[in-house]
């Protein structure tokens, strides 16, 4: 069958004329054993002529209240699903009405994936799926499905991860051909509708599958089936043994720290070249790495780790990426710098940005990254949260240009000509435009690759290429003038903005991304407690008390329970609006709640939090959890229309679910004592070793797995007993002190003697905590113990003498 394959493959190639669309027939093994390597980035493939040609193509804007069209997308909850629901094309959402459609016509199926941020899903909207002689070859040839990546990952990820064995990339919209029994076929990503740049057009395409269905069925759908099957066994591999050697465990992080050194760029910051994307896994390994070297003595290896990272989270911080009048980051910059972004914004970027800035606060004390994730959490405080505190996905990167405009442009929220600012700032324009590089002829020329088709002449990406100390000194002010003056001037130009047409809001709650912003939210309300006091806020910062995140985060881990989760199976549901979807929890909304709650708890939330962490891991090892070959698969294997299940690692934009349940197995075995923390350091041990010969061959794609594997490795976690009375300023101040450093292997834990509910817990779960808890001073609000390798030092009530004792490598003062 692989001879007759190839031949097919060759034969689609000539048809095709095109690199974007390939054959399953064409389907080796070994392609599929590379498969996770790739990264997912939209138009990583396409020529950069093809990008920037389309990048200002503006978006038609239904203006008349009568549509011409509608179909059964109409009816669905899923912003994406909507915005297709009066495209001629007839449309279905995934599932069995349109397969048995497809069955009983014995047609193909066209399958349309995306979401409703995505710039070049909006392209490819109005190019072809709004053109009337398109929809009716679809409609004549196909049964034509449309899936929201967001909503449905696991249908994503069977035929994302299929184009990417195939061409080693991909990216949305993704376009794949299935047969009736949902076998891939052939596959691409965006398609212009015409002809062109010597590429096959989308009506080319779909003549020339459906003359390959018509004649060559049979052999399409033997190469669909001998895809998946390669793909199944590719990527549900089972270990060889139960735990990983010592020396991989030992020296990941160092391993992998020197790959990613190895593509630092030295002058804008970052692991890799142009589009950049923040990759927080990266910058989190180093951060790792750092703190590991230091705590052994090498400082100078330690500081030069940090200060990539530093250089890098101020390149972001200054670039364009991040909004400097709003707040929070772009998805991704299309140049080098930094600096001309593609305007959308995503809710897991944020949570984790706030993260590592977070972190690289604690270790450098620098009030510079703690504004920053101030920046980034206002951000989603002010504009991304709802009523009931659930936190939404995205926003769009496209928008009207004024009020009533019939067409969208990319950007078009963000972006500033320098009349504008003038009219705007005043007297104060000169030095706004002189700090953030606005000037009449536009600012997009700092790289040949930010716009290199001038598609933003006469317009500005606001970029600081200074410092503001520096700027301060060379404009005659104070540092606090200056910024007080930037900021007053952003206020400015935001209230002006908030006049603008805004982007498209996507206000679908996702599990796996709450988990994430839950986790940032519940962190910053300790860690930053430990700012100066004499700090000062400057807009679109807020400056708020830290505590008050905690609310947000607590409000938002409210809301999941109550709305997506049933308290009777024990199971979550993946997403919400306008009720839950019919789609399961996945391994990333198990894994990344579960982190997040474990954050939430240790930060100061309720012990109600680890109770519900530690129920939710149940459900995971019943679902996901493959007993025998270990490892966590990415679904339920409930539903027989996701034809993979897939043990996902690759820590890219998002953590793999495998790595981030891996540290929370570690975390919850410091927690809980007995059989059930051997045994969930026993899933972890096998969880890595599955993924051992990733982390032998290609490290750089597991960041967080080789974090995970050093945890893992460390004799003894620390743990820092607090108890008294939570309610107490004395107990806040406290577990704000065991926050105040950087120390990703340190185990908190909040108990209140009095609070007959959380005895019971630790009675049932840890009692020899419960003990320790109560063994301290009557007469304080609030005492420390801080334990490691089965010593506990004697017991501190000072925030500071906690702080100091902290500070030591290692306990050395037996117990009582």
């Amino acid at each position: 069958m692989i001879d007759t394959a190839t031949a097919l493959q060759k034969e689609m190639a000539v048809l095709l004329h095109s690199s974007m669309l390939f054959s399953s027939a064409s389907f080796l093994s070994n392609r599929a054993r590379r498969i996770q390597v790739s990264r997912v980035y939209p138009l990583f493939s396409f020529p950069r002529r093809l990008i920037h040609a389309h990048r200002v193509l503006a978006m038609a804007e239904t203006s008349a209240p009568m549509h011409r069209h509608t179909n059964r997308l109409a009816s669905e909850h899923s912003p994406y699903l909507l915005q297709h629901a009066h495209n001629p094309v007839d449309w279905y959402p995934w599932g069995e009405e349109a397969f048995e459609k497809a069955q009983r016509r014995n047609v193909p199926i066209f399958l349309s994936i995306g979401y409703s941020t995505c710039h070049w899903c909006h392209v490819m909207e109005v190019e072809s799926f709004e053109n009337e002689e398109v929809a009716e070859m679809l409609n004549d040839w196909f049964v034509s499905i449309k899936v929201d990546r967001e909503e449905r990952p696991d249908v994503d990820k069977v035929y994302m991860t299929y184009v990417q064995a195939l061409y080693g990339g991909g990216g949305w919209p993704l376009s794949v051909f299935l047969s009736p029994s949902l076998k891939p076929l052939m596959g691409g990503t965006y398609f212009p509708p015409d002809d062109k740049y010597g590429r096959p057009g989308f009506k080319t395409i779909l003549r020339k599958v459906k003359e390959a269905w018509e004649s060559k069925r049979e052999m399409l759908e033997q190469g669909g089936a001998l895809a998946i099957e390669q793909l199944s066994e590719a990527l549900s591999a089972t270990a060889n043994s139960h735990k990983l050697s010592d020396e991989l465990s030992e020296n990941s992080t160092e391993r992998c720290a020197e790959q990613l050194a190895s593509g630092y760029d030295p002058k804008f910051g970052g692991f890799g070249s142009a589009p950049k994307f923040p990759r927080p896994v990266e910058v989190n390994l180093m951060l790792y790495e750092s703190k590991k070297l230091l705590e052994n003595g090498k400082e100078v290896e330690a500081n030069k780790y940090l200060k990539m990272v530093c250089h890098t989270l101020q390149c972001m911080a200054r670039g364009g990426v991040h909004d400097h009048i709003g707040g929070g980051f772009h998805r991704y910059s299309v140049d080098e710098c930094w600096h001309v972004p593609h305007f959308e914004k995503m809710l897991y970027d944020q949570g984790q940005l706030a993260n590592v800035y977070l972190g690289t606060f604690l270790v450098t004390r620098d009030v510079f990254y703690a504004s920053v994730a101030r920046d980034i959490l206002d951000y989603l405080r002010r504009d991304m949260i709802g009523k009931e505190g659930e936190i939404y996905s995205a926003e769009d990167a496209d928008s009207a240009e004024y009020e009533g405009a019939s067409r969208k442009k990319e950007g078009a929220f963000y972006v500033w000509t320098s009349k504008e600012v003038e009219d705007i700032l005043g007297d104060s324009a000169s030095l706004f435009k002189n700090h953030y590089y606005i000037k009449s002829s536009g600012n997009c020329d700092l790289s040949r690759m930010s716009d290199p088709h001038n598609e933003f002449k006469g317009q500005n990406v606001l970029i600081e290429r200074k410092d503001v100390p520096s700027m301060a000194v060379k404009s005659g002010f104070s540092i606090d003038e200056y910024s007080h003056v930037l900021g007053a001037c952003r206020q400015r130009l935001f209230d002006v903005r908030s006049k603008r047409p805004r982007p498209h809001l996507d206000d679908k709650v996702i599990v796996s991304w709450n988990g994430l912003a839950i986790s940032s939210f519940a962190r910053a309300s300790k860690i930053l407690k430990a700012e100066p006091k004499e700090a000062k806020f400057f807009f679109p910062v807020a400056g708020c008390n830290p505590s008050e995140y905690l609310d947000i985060a607590e409000k938002a881990a409210s809301f999941i329970k109550s709305k997506l989760y049933d308290a009777h199976t024990h199971r979550l549901r993946h997403s919400f609006r306008n009720g839950p979807s019919s789609a399961p929890g996945f391994l990333d909304d198990y894994a990344f709640l579960i982190s997040g709650l474990l954050d939430l708890y240790e930060y100061g939330g309720g012990t109600e939090w680890l109770s519900w962490a530690i129920e939710l891991q149940t459900t995971q090892d019943e679902l996901f959890l493959d007993k025998e070959g270990g490892g966590y698969f990415n679904t339920p294997g409930e539903d027989p229309s996701v034809l993979l299940r897939v043990k996902e690692d690759y820590d890219g934009a998002e953590p793999s679910g495998n790595s981030v349940a891996a540290i929370n197995l570690i975390r919850l075995s410091s927690l809980i004592s007995g059989e059930r923390s051997d045994n969930y350091r026993h899933i972890a041990e096998h969880l890595l070793a599955v993924f051992e010969r990733r982390l032998k061959e290609q490290i750089i794609a597991v960041p967080l797995m080789c974090c995970a594997a050093d945890m893992l490795s460390v004799p003894s976690r620390r743990q820092v007993v607090l108890a008294g009375d939570k309610s107490s300023a004395e107990f806040d101040a406290m577990v704000a002190a065991v926050h105040a450093s950087y120390d990703p292997n340190r185990t908190v834990i909040l108990i209140d003697p009095s609070n007959k509910q959380e005895m019971e817990f630790w009675d049932n779960n840890n009692a020899n905590l419960g003990l320790l808890a109560n063994s301290g001073p009557k007469d304080k609000k609030a005492t420390a113990h801080v334990c490691q390798n089965f010593v506990c030092s004697a017991p501190v009530t000072d925030p500071d003498a906690l702080i100091g004792l902290l500070s030591k490598k290692t306990v050395t003062t037996p117990s009582a």
